[in-house]
């Protein structure tokens, strides 16, 4: 299975905004430059995590971007189904029923063992990655990312974060 590059991208800024202070957004372009990535391609990430509800733009000239709802509620499945949808990553066509071998599909009740046997590996996938939460990721941070590197992801954020009007 291959999930999109959207799917890095969108779990990564979904992490950085987890990290901002209440009603505080960053903008497309600061996301894009922080992570090194195109602004375009990103964008079109961030619209989708918006429509999944994970993320809200915030207009405006201190608008930008900040989480929806608390990230202890933001799995990382929310994620992954935002950016490359709900669908299951393997897709049984039955080719059993085709080809020389083949007989009436009628015959055919029980269902294909490799489409049970995937079925069941995406279910234990699925519930794993339902059972993350983009706050597990940010407690992870301290252990896994060099102080050095912290400190200047704070020192950057600070530069770029925007405080939200009171409206939004």
């Amino acid at each position: 299975m291959k999930l999109s590059e959207g799917v890095e991208w969108g779990l990564h800024c979904t992490s950085v905004l987890a990290s901002l202070p209440t009603k505080a957004t960053l903008p497309t372009k600061a996301l894009a430059e922080y992570h090194g990535v195109s602004e375009t391609y990103l964008s079109k990430h961030l619209q989708a995590l918006t429509r999944g509800g994970i993320i809200e733009s915030v207009p405006g000239p201190r608008g930008g971007y900040r989480l929806a709802r608390p990230a202890t509620e933001i799995t990382l499945l929310d994620v992954v189904e935002a950016i490359d949808g709900p669908e299951p990553a393997f897709r049984c066509t039955e080719i059993r029923q085709q080809g020389p071998c083949a007989i009436e599909s009628s015959a055919y009740h029980l269902p294909c063992t490799i489409h049970v046997a995937m079925a069941r590996a995406e279910k234990l996938w699925r519930n794993e990655l339902r059972a993350q939460t983009i706050a597990d990721i940010v407690a992870q941070l301290d252990d896994r990312v060099p102080q050095r590197v912290q400190h200047l992801a704070e020192k950057w954020l600070s530069e770029h974060v925007r405080t939200a009007s009171e409206k939004a």
